[in-house]
């Protein structure tokens, strides 16, 4: 049977938001998490390292045609697009390198599309609206959507869209998400 796959959303301030998120997500919950955070192109990205810190399962980069298994964390790399097809991670070069990019919402409707009631969304701490469509893909994919208080979010842009555009199933503080 299809397990769930959590997309987690994150921009500005999303660092720490993951690190809490992540330290509370059991060691066998049977769910793999995939993290699309808005990350500079032009710069190695740290954050598998930084988020390994605080989970109790493995965290690494995602690669292309990686095959997502339960009770493991698969990050975006610095400067590409990430979606979902039959359980396999897609890399893909994003249109533009920088300006206006939405790629938590090109994972997230994949995801929806991928897993339909299996796909669980989470938007955390970000500027923008980023997520919010991806978001409304597994609402009406019978997925179920998560949105972490804008009150606790270092930036609540992302958060307020989500709530603000009626897809939330719950809205919780971080360490109350997973």
């Amino acid at each position: 049977a299809p397990f769930p796959i959590v997309g987690i959303g994150a921009s500005a301030g999303g660092l720490g938001a993951l690190q809490q998120f992540l330290s509370h997500v059991p060691p066998a919950s049977g769910m793999a998490i995939v993290i699309v955070q808005h990350l500079d192109p032009d710069r190695e990205g740290m954050l598998v390292e930084l988020l390994q810190r605080h989970s109790a399962v493995p965290v690494v980069q995602a690669s292309d045609q990686m095959v997502v298994q339960a009770d493991h964390v698969y990050v975006i790399p610095p400067g590409r697009d990430l979606s979902i097809l039959n359980g396999t991670l897609q890399l893909m070069e994003p249109p533009e390198p920088r300006g206006l990019r939405l790629p938590i919402d090109t994972f997230l409707k994949s995801l929806a599309q991928d897993r339909q009631q299996h796909s669980i969304g989470v938007i955390l701490s970000g500027m923008g609206s980023d997520g919010t469509l991806g978001l409304r893909a597994i609402r009406q994919a019978a997925g179920a959507c998560f949105v972490q208080t804008p009150a606790s979010a270092q930036f609540d842009s992302m958060p307020r869209s989500a709530i603000d555009s009626g897809v939330a199933d719950v809205v919780a503080l971080v360490e109350e998400l997973p």
